[in-house]
C-alpha cells in the first residue's frame, strides 16, 4: 500500500497557497471569516472502520488526496507544521520546497524526542497569537489524539480557542476546482445510472410480479451492483469502478414508515406498492453525490397535487441558487411558495432544503435553512433536498397508506452568471416519469359498460361516424372543430395580452435608436503619421496610388496631398480632344454611400471638396490610375464586408482530448459545410469538453459543448441521409468560411450497397429478390438510425454540464415551405423549427420568437407565407414562404401549442419599415398597442367575411381584385387567361365553336356564377 501513495505536489501547493491567501486577505479586510486567529490546529486520530467525513479528514483529502491517521497539522500564515509517524513522513518529504515552507516533525518511540515536538508545536501556537483556530466538534480518538489533547490542555488557559469550521469550508472546501467537479460529476453519473437503469427496473419487476421482497434485500442488490464493471461501461468518460464507494444508503422506504434524514437505513419490511422513496449516494475519488426520488404507484389526486407542489418548490430552489444569493433566501423562497399555494403543508415541510456536498457528505456550515447567512459562490456544489414528511392521505389505497412522505434530492453546481447545473438531472423527477399504474386495466374494464353511448333511433344501424355535416368531399378535410377553434382564439388572445404586458415592462422607458437604426460613429482614417512615410514618387508631383497605405496622393497647388481611399466615392475617366480628364469624386454630406444609410461626418457643416479633376495628354496613364483607384476601393469595401461578417465569430477554447482511452467514435460520416469544398469521409469523436471531426486528410473541426445551442438527430425515415446536426451559439470558421451549423451525416440509399452482377440474380426469378432487397434496406436503415441515435445520446450525456440535449424533429407536424431558395419540409422539434436536409439549413429557436404573422391568407390563394419576428428587434425577421394552404390549420395549432402568439392578414407587409419603427422607440410602440395592429388587420378581414351572405357571392370588382392578387398561383398562364376573356366576348350567334372554346366559355360562366375551379379540381384529384 505504501508504494501506491502518490501525492500531487502541484495540487498540494496550489491549494495550500489558495487557503493561506484567503486567510491573509481576511486579516486585511477585518477578520470577518477567520476571526483573527494566528494559527489553526487540525488533529486526526486513529482510523475508524466506519469513517465519517468531517472537517479534519476533509482537509487531509483536500490537500493530500489521502487520509493520514495519527497526524497533527498546524497552519500559520507563514509555515505549515505536520507531526506524524516515520512511514507517513516519507510520503510528505517530497512536498518540501514550495512557496509556503513545510516543516515535518517525525514521532517515534523516543519519548523525549516526542515531548520536544509537542513543545515545538506549543511554541508555534503561542508565537502566532493568542487566538487559535480549532474544529469545535472534533471526535478524534486514539493514543496520538489523547496525547495532543493532554499537552494542549496545559496551555488552554493562555489561548482562546475559535471554531474555524466556517473558514475551512469557505476558504478551502466549498468552492471546487475543475478536477473536484469532474469527480462529483462522475459520482452523479453513477448514481443516476443505478437509479434509472437498475433500481427502477428491479422495483417495476417486483411490483408487477407482486413478489415479497424486503427493503433491505433490494438495497443489498443495489449495494453489490457497484462492483459490476460492465454495468458502468455506459458512462462515457474516464471512469473507474474501483474509485466508487457508498456514502449514503442505498435507502429504500415504503409502506407508511419514512425517515428522511441522511442517517436513515432500509428496514426488513416488504416493498409496498404505494409511495416508494429511494435514495442513494456515492463517493468517487473522495467526492460525493446524492440522489433521491419518490415513486408513486397508483397515486390519487391528492398525492399527485402534493408531488407537483414539491416539484415546483424543488425547481424554484435550484433556479434561485445563483452566485451572490444568501442561503436563507432559498429556504424562505420555498416557504413562500407553500404559504401561497398550500399553507397547511408548511408543518410537513423539511427544516432545510439541503446543504453543501463534496468531500463531506453534508457541510455542517452550509446547511440550506432559514437562518444561515452564508452567500453562494461560483464552484460550490450543493445537495438540494426538498420533501414533505408524514402527510395524511385523505383517500388511502390500503391500511399502510394512511400517511406518506415525499422526497426529491439532486446534486447541483453553482456557476457565475449562468444557470445552475444539475449533475443528476438524467434521473427524471417529473410526475409522468415517477408514476406507475398497475390497476389501469382493471379500472378500464369496470368503466367500459358505463362509457357506452346511447344509440340514436334516427340513425339505426348506420355508424354515426359515417354521417358528415358537409356535402362536398373537398370541404371535409379542411373542416375545423368549432370548439377547438374557439379555445385557440381565446388562448391567442391571452398570449397577445401577455406579450403586450411584457413589452411594456421590458421597455418601461423611451429608449431606442433614431430612425430605427443605431447611429454610426464617425471614423477617422489616418494614411501617414509622418511626412517621411509618403511614397518617394510624390516629389514628381504626380498622382500616386499607394496600395499599402490604402491612400491616393494628389498634387494640389504644388503640394502632395494624401486622401484615404475611404474618403473617395469613385473615379472616372473621359476623353475630350487631345486631353484625357480624370475626375475623382469625394464623399460629402448628402451623398449616400449605400442604399440605406449615409456616411457620418465629424462636422457636417464644414466645407467639403466634392470632386477634383486632373487633365493629361497621357490617356493610358489616366486609365491606369482610374482602374487602380477603382480596384483599391473595391478591395477596401470587400475587406470591410469580410471584417463585418466575421465580427460574431468567436475563437473557441481548446478541446480537451481523452488520452488514456479510446473516445466514442462515429466512423464513415461526411460533414456539412465541407472543408475545402470537397466531400471527404471522416469520423466524429467525443472528447471531454467537445466533439472533434477528423477527415482522412487529417483536417479537424472542433465543436465545444459550451458553444452548442441545439443538438438534433434526424432519422433516415423518408429521407436519403441520417443526420446529427449541431446548431452553435456563436459561429466558427470552417476553412475560410464561417458556419453556425455543423452537420454530420451518412447516406442511406441503395447506391452505396448495390453490388453489380449479384449471383443471386441467376438463381432467383420474379419478385423474390426485390422483396428481399426491400427487407434488407429496411433493416439497414433501422440499424443506421440506431447507430446515429446512440451516438447522439452519448454526445448529450458528455455535454450534460452545458445542458446539451438531443432534439428529434416531429415529421408528422411538418409542412412544406421555402425558407431560403428551394421548397423543403419544415419540421418542428421540442425547442425549434428546423430544416436540416438541404443547405442552407434553417434553425429557428422558439424561445427567440416574439410573434408570428401569417401573410397572404385569403380566399382563392393556394399558398400563404409565415414571418417570425424575434425578441431581438435588431435581428431580421425570418420568412417561410409558399406554405400550402392545406397546412394552415396545422400551422396554427402548432403555433398555439408552443405558446407563440400569431396573427394573419391578406397582404405581404414591409417588415423592414415596421422593424425600423419598433426599434426607433420600443416603449412608444408598445404604448400604442404593440403588435395589436396585426391582429386588428386579421379581425377586420374576419368581420368582412362574416358580413357576406355567402363566400361565393362576389361582385365583379371583388372578383377582379381576387384574380389580380392570385395570378401567380393560377392554374392558367397569361395567354390562356387572355384567350378565355376573348372567347367570352364573342358574339353569341357565332357558329362552329369547337370543344375547347365551349369549355373555356363554360369555365368563365362558372366563375361568374361563383363556382371555384380550384376546389372543383382538387376534389377531382382527391377522388382519383
Amino acid at each position: 500500500m505504501a508504494e501506491e501513495v502518490q501525492i500531487d505536489k502541484q495540487t498540494f501547493h496550489d491549494r495550500l497557497g489558495q487557503f493561506v491567501s484567503a486567510w491573509k486577505a481576511d486579516k486585511r479586510s477585518g477578520d470577518a471569516l477567520f476571526s483573527g486567529v494566528g494559527s489553526i490546529v487540525i488533529l486526526l486520530g486513529k482510523a475508524e472502520e466506519n469513517a465519517v467525513f468531517q472537517k479534519n479528514n476533509a482537509m487531509h483529502f483536500w490537500l493530500l488526496g489521502y487520509e493520514f491517521p495519527a497526524t497533527l497539522m498546524i497552519f500559520t500564515t507563514e509555515t505549515l507544521y505536520i507531526v506524524t509517524t516515520v512511514k507517513k513522513a516519507k510520503h510528505l518529504e517530497p512536498l518540501k520546497g514550495g512557496k509556503i515552507p513545510l516543516e515535518i516533525l517525525v514521532r517515534g518511540k523516543d519519548t523525549e524526542q516526542n515531548a520536544k515536538h509537542w513543545e515545538r508545536c506549543l511554541d508555534v501556537i503561542k508565537t502566532a497569537g493568542k487566538k487559535v483556530g480549532t474544529i469545535a466538534k472534533d471526535t478524534s480518538t486514539g493514543p496520538f489524539a489523547d496525547d495532543w489533547k493532554k499537552v494542549f490542555g496545559d496551555i488552554s488557559k493562555d489561548v482562546e480557542e475559535i471554531d474555524i469550521s466556517v473558514a475551512l469550508s469557505a476558504a478551502a472546501l466549498s468552492a471546487k476546482d475543475e478536477n473536484e467537479l469532474r469527480s462529483i460529476r462522475n459520482a452523479s453519473k453513477a448514481c443516476t445510472l443505478l437509479m434509472t437503469e437498475y433500481f427502477v427496473e428491479e422495483m417495476s419487476e417486483i411490483l408487477d410480479a407482486e413478489k415479497d421482497v424486503t427493503h433491505k434485500t433490494l438495497a443489498d442488490r443495489i449495494d453489490k451492483k457497484i462492483d459490476d464493471a460492465d454495468f458502468f461501461k455506459k458512462i462515457p468518460s474516464d471512469f473507474s469502478v474501483n474509485q466508487l464507494d457508498w456514502v449514503y444508503g442505498p435507502v429504500i422506504q415504503s409502506g407508511g414508515k419514512y425517515d428522511l434524514k441522511l442517517s436513515a437505513m432500509s428496514d426488513d419490511s416488504n416493498l409496498h406498492a404505494g409511495t416508494i422513496i429511494a435514495g442513494l449516494g456515492l463517493r468517487y475519488k473522495s467526492y460525493s453525490s446524492i440522489l433521491a426520488r419518490t415513486y408513486l404507484v397508483d397515486p390519487n389526486k391528492s398525492q399527485e397535487s402534493n408531488y407537483k407542489l414539491l416539484l415546483s418548490i424543488h425547481e424554484t430552489v435550484i433556479k434561485e441558487a445563483q452566485e451572490g444569493v444568501a442561503v436563507k433566501d432559498l429556504y424562505n423562497k420555498a416557504l413562500g411558495i407553500i404559504r401561497t399555494k398550500k399553507p397547511d403543508m408548511e408543518k410537513h415541510f423539511l427544516k432545510n432544503v439541503g446543504g453543501g456536498i463534496g468531500i463531506e457528505t453534508r457541510d455542517s456550515t452550509l446547511i440550506l435553512n432559514g437562518k444561515n447567512t452564508r452567500v453562494l459562490k461560483d464552484g460550490m456544489t450543493l445537495c438540494i433536498t426538498t420533501g414533505f414528511s408524514d402527510i395524511p392521505n385523505p383517500d388511502p389505497q390500503d391500511k399502510t397508506s394512511k400517511t406518506y412522505s415525499l422526497l426529491v434530492s439532486d446534486t447541483v453546481r453553482i456557476r457565475r452568471d449562468a444557470p445552475t447545473v444539475v449533475f443528476t438531472n438524467a434521473a427524471p423527477s417529473d410526475l409522468e416519469s415517477t408514476s406507475f399504474f398497475f390497476k389501469d386495466d382493471v379500472e378500464e374494464e369496470q368503466k367500459e359498460p358505463k362509457a357506452k353511448a346511447k344509440k340514436d333511433p334516427k340513425v339505426g344501424a348506420v355508424a354515426s361516424t359515417n354521417i358528415t355535416k358537409t356535402k362536398l368531399r373537398a370541404e371535409r378535410n379542411t373542416q375545423a372543430d368549432e370548439g377547438a377553434e374557439a379555445r385557440r382564439r381565446q388562448h391567442q388572445k391571452e398570449l397577445a395580452q401577455k406579450k403586450q404586458a411584457e413589452g411594456l415592462e421590458r421597455y418601461s422607458e423611451a429608449i431606442g435608436d433614431q430612425n430605427g437604426v443605431a447611429q454610426k460613429k464617425f471614423k477617422r482614417f489616418e494614411s501617414y503619421k509622418r511626412d517621411n512615410q509618403l511614397p518617394s514618387r510624390v516629389k514628381d508631383l504626380v498622382i500616386v496610388v499607394d496600395q499599402k497605405a490604402a491612400t491616393v496622393v494628389l498634387p494640389i497647388m504644388g503640394r502632395p496631398v494624401p486622401f484615404h481611399i475611404n474618403t473617395i466615392k469613385n473615379a472616372s475617366k473621359s476623353d475630350e480632344g487631345e486631353f484625357t480628364y480624370l475626375r475623382i469624386n469625394f464623399l460629402s454630406p448628402g451623398q449616400g454611400v449605400g442604399r440605406k444609410d449615409d456616411q457620418p461626418f465629424e462636422d457636417p457643416n464644414a466645407h467639403f471638396v466634392r470632386s477634383l479633376t486632373f487633365r493629361s495628354k497621357d490617356a493610358q496613364r489616366m486609365q491606369d490610375i482610374s482602374e487602380q483607384i477603382t480596384d483599391l476601393r473595391k478591395s477596401m469595401v470587400r475587406r470591410e464586408q469580410e471584417k463585418k461578417e466575421l465580427e460574431d465569430v468567436v475563437e473557441q477554447d481548446k478541446l480537451t482530448e481523452i488520452r488514456n482511452r479510446k473516445p466514442a467514435r462515429l466512423e464513415n460520416v461526411f460533414v456539412r459545410p465541407a472543408m475545402d469544398g470537397k466531400r471527404i469521409p471522416g469520423e466524429v469523436e467525443i472528447h471531454q469538453n467537445g466533439l472533434r471531426y477528423r477527415d482522412h486528410r487529417g483536417n479537424n473541426i472542433d465543436v465545444l459543448f459550451s458553444n452548442v445551442k441545439h443538438l438534433f438527430f434526424q432519422p433516415c425515415t423518408h429521407e436519403l441521409i441520417v443526420i446529427i446536426h449541431v446548431h452553435l451559439k456563436n459561429p466558427i470558421m470552417i476553412g475560410k468560411k464561417k458556419a453556425k451549423d455543423v452537420q454530420f451525416y451518412r447516406e442511406a440509399t441503395d447506391m452505396q450497397f448495390d453490388e453489380t452482377g449479384n449471383r443471386k440474380r441467376k438463381h432467383r426469378m420474379h419478385d423474390e429478390e426485390e422483396f428481399e432487397q426491400e427487407q434488407e434496406e429496411r433493416r439497414r436503415r433501422a440499424a443506421l438510425d440506431k447507430e446515429f441515435k446512440v451516438f447522439a445520446e452519448k454526445v448529450s450525456a458528455a455535454g450534460t454540464d452545458e445542458n446539451v440535449s438531443v432534439d428529434i424533429p416531429f415529421r408528422e407536424l411538418g409542412f412544406g415551405g421555402v425558407p431560403n431558395r428551394s421548397s423543403v419540409l419544415m419540421q418542428p422539434t421540442t425547442d425549434c423549427l428546423v430544416q436540416l436536409t438541404e443547405p442552407p439549413f434553417t434553425v429557428i429557436t422558439l424561445d427567440d420568437i416574439e410573434i408570428a404573422h401569417l401573410e397572404r391568407v385569403q380566399f382563392g390563394l393556394k399558398n400563404f407565407d409565415m414571418v417570425f419576428v424575434f425578441k431581438d428587434f435588431h435581428r431580421t425577421p425570418a420568412h417561410v414562404n409558399t406554405i400550402p394552404v392545406e397546412s394552415l390549420e396545422g400551422v396554427k395549432d402548432w403555433l398555439d401549442s408552443v405558446n407563440i402568439p400569431y396573427s394573419e392578414g391578406p397582404l405581404n407587409l414591409n417588415w423592414g419599415t415596421i422593424m425600423k419603427t419598433v426599434i426607433a422607440d420600443p416603449h412608444q410602440f408598445f404604448a400604442d398597442g404593440g403588435w395589436s395592429f396585426l391582429a386588428a388587420e386579421s379581425d377586420d378581414e374576419d368581420a368582412s367575411e362574416e358580413e357576406e351572405e355567402s363566400a361565393f357571392e362576389m361582385s365583379e370588382s371583388e372578383l377582379a381584385v381576387s384574380d389580380e392578387s392570385s395570378e401567380e398561383e393560377s392554374d392558367f398562364d397569361d395567354d390562356a387567361s387572355a384567350d378565355a376573356s376573348a372567347d367570352a366576348s364573342l358574339d353569341e350567334e357565332s357558329a362552329g365553336e369547337d370543344w375547347d372554346e365551349l369549355e373555356k366559355k363554360a369555365k368563365k360562366k362558372d366563375r361568374d356564377s361563383g363556382l371555384n375551379d380550384d376546389e372543383e379540381e382538387s376534389g377531382r384529384k382527391k377522388k382519383r
